[in-house]
């Protein structure tokens, strides 16, 4: 995809950048972006400054996203754009953060999504140009925002008629949700590695792939350590991934002659191939048995995320505890949504440090 749409509040084009060009360098001068770097990945720096947070995953996500996207011949700087911008709407401490949040919500009737709460920032929460609200981005970027990994519903997602639900989104915005699993799996082998949670003789008894890359990796560099050798192994698993991806989309794709035939296809076009998608699943519920689910991070977990709702009611019985500058731009808000926007654009240090002092 080479066009655009257009923005909603029309502007002149740039001499020498193209929309999605001016679309990633808005992306990567707001504010919310900036936090990315304090908020949490998987691993929290109470563990070791050295794990993955929110903005290196980012910047992970975009580098196999611009590779795939080039081999595919799609559009590197929309799809560059996309990935940037993709976990703008993560509130504090991850996944875990955000579905205590979405509880939190549920209780007044309304549900919290991180993508959503993403196009919502770049609509209207940042506020860096004189001439818009927002950063104004294109039409591709917003949608991309809203729908890279799902679908939008017409019977179930009112108040997004303007995203084309029903509709599948651009290849470009299809491709970033695997090569964001793809980045994830891998700096969390790595991650898990050093916080002590994973040894390289439990992955060879588990996933097959991962055996016969260590061997590879064991034969090429037979004086290199432990550590050493599993940064070899995970580079690979990059390589068997985004392989996989590449040959399961142009399988998938390879008879599919439009940007519209994409939008009304059955289903969606980017995919890993059958054995790439199969080593992915047992990846990811390796991960799961051994990492995200291991009692190191469950505790701390239940520590950070009890904290949540305590400094919502907080805000609730207190609303003027709020920065005032914060409250005028919200005003007209209801109250809980007003209170959720402030915390979900908080980052992981401001969060503890705000709930220390109001709530002790």
């Amino acid at each position: 995809m080479n066009a655009s749409r257009g923005r909603r509040f029309p502007e002149p084009p740039h001499p020498f950048r193209n929309p999605f060009q001016r679309d990633r360098d808005r992306v990567i001068h707001s504010r919310s972006f900036r936090r990315l770097e304090n908020k949490t990945q998987v691993f929290t720096s109470a563990l070791s400054d050295h794990f993955r947070n929110r903005l290196t995953h980012t910047l992970e996500v975009s580098q196999i996203a611009r590779t795939v996207a080039q081999a595919l011949g799609l559009n590197e700087d929309l799809t560059e754009a996309l990935a940037l911008a993709h976990d703008l709407g993560h509130p504090p401490f991850g996944h875990a953060g955000e579905m205590e949040l979405d509880r939190v919500m549920q209780r007044f009737g309304e549900r919290f999504e991180h993508n959503r709460h993403a196009l919502r920032i770049v609509e209207s929460f940042e506020q860096r140009y004189a001439r818009h609200p927002g950063l104004n981005l294109t039409f591709e970027v917003r949608e991309g925002i809203l729908k890279h990994s799902r679908d939008l519903d017409p019977a179930q997602d009112a108040g997004y008629e303007d995203y084309l639900p029903g509709h599948r989104p651009p290849l470009e915005a299809q491709l970033i949700d695997t090569c964001d699993e793809i980045a994830y799996n891998t700096a969390d082998l790595e991650d898990a590695y050093v916080a002590g949670l994973l040894h390289p003789g439990d992955l060879e008894r588990d996933l097959p792939v991962f055996a016969a890359l260590s061997e590879q990796v064991r034969r090429a560099y037979p004086e290199a350590n432990e550590k050493l050798r599993l940064m070899e192994i995970t580079r690979s698993i990059i390589n068997v991934l985004v392989e996989g991806l590449l040959e399961g989309t142009v399988q998938a794709a390879g008879e599919v002659e439009s940007h519209e035939a994409v939008r009304t296809h059955p289903a969606r076009l980017v995919r890993l191939s059958g054995a790439a998608a199969e080593f992915n699943r047992t990846l990811k519920a390796f991960l799961r048995k051994h990492v995200y689910d291991s009692r190191a991070l469950e505790d701390e977990r239940i520590r950070l995320t009890r904290k949540l709702p305590e400094l919502f009611d907080f805000y609730l019985e207190h609303p003027d505890r709020m920065p005032e500058a914060y409250r005028r731009e919200a005003e007209g808000q209801p109250l809980h949504w007003q209170i959720c926007d402030y915390i979900a654009g908080m980052t992981d240090r401001f969060f503890l440090r705000t709930h220390q002092q109001v709530c002790g």
